[in-house]
């Protein structure tokens, strides 16, 4: 096997372990998983540290998420095309959501990771935006802060308000979409104006 695809098997062998056990996963889970001796990894990787850092960059990576937005494409309905995008995006964030913490203990150069993170959400958003383009003219703000709105009611579906209390934890996707292009009125208030008086 070459030596990238060896690398690529390990990161793949490793990213389930990882967002199982942690940093606390052992080398021997990682050798099992992947089906190799132990010493293989450390003819890839100059040691543990090294291999959990390349696994969690590929968790973070952004571009099967660009990917599969793309794939919603334009066609169908805004709602039915946000609704799509969310229960994907969900899925992903949710897969890596005890990841977040372990760059404080992986990352030498926090610097870096924080700004791959941040031009990931970029492009993320990106893509959202473009699912949202067609219909720029019916909505309130801009398809790209409507994107970040969007990622933000996701953030805090999946992590359960961040700590903050309160049922947010609890929105399904549909709920997340109707939120986002309906607001949180169940009905309209009533016109003033065509009140009687009392």
């Amino acid at each position: 096997m070459a030596p990238e695809d060896r690398r690529a098997a390990l990161i793949a062998a490793t990213l389930p372990l990882l967002r199982e056990y942690g940093t606390a996963v052992s080398t021997r889970q990682i050798a099992e998983a992947a089906g190799v001796a132990e010493g293989t990894i450390f003819g890839v990787f100059p040691d543990k540290a090294s291999l959990l850092r390349a696994a969690l960059m590929s968790a973070f990576d952004p571009q099967p998420a660009v990917d599969a937005l793309a794939a919603i494409g334009t066609q169908v309905e805004l709602r039915a095309r946000l609704l799509a995008a969310v229960t994907k995006l969900r899925t992903g964030m949710s897969a890596n959501a005890n990841l977040i913490a372990a760059p404080k203990e992986l990352m030498t150069d926090d610097a870096e990771f924080r700004e791959r993170m941040f031009g990931g959400r970029q492009r993320i958003a990106a893509a959202l935006a473009a699912l949202m383009e067609p219909d720029r003219d019916r909505l309130r703000r801009s398809p790209e802060a409507t994107a970040h709105l969007l990622l933000m009611l996701i953030a805090v579906r999946v992590h359960r308000g961040f700590g903050q209390g309160g049922d947010l934890g609890d929105m399904d996707d549909a709920e997340i979409v109707s939120v986002l292009l309906d607001g949180l009125l169940v009905r309209p208030s009533p016109d003033p104006s065509t009140e009687s008086p009392s």
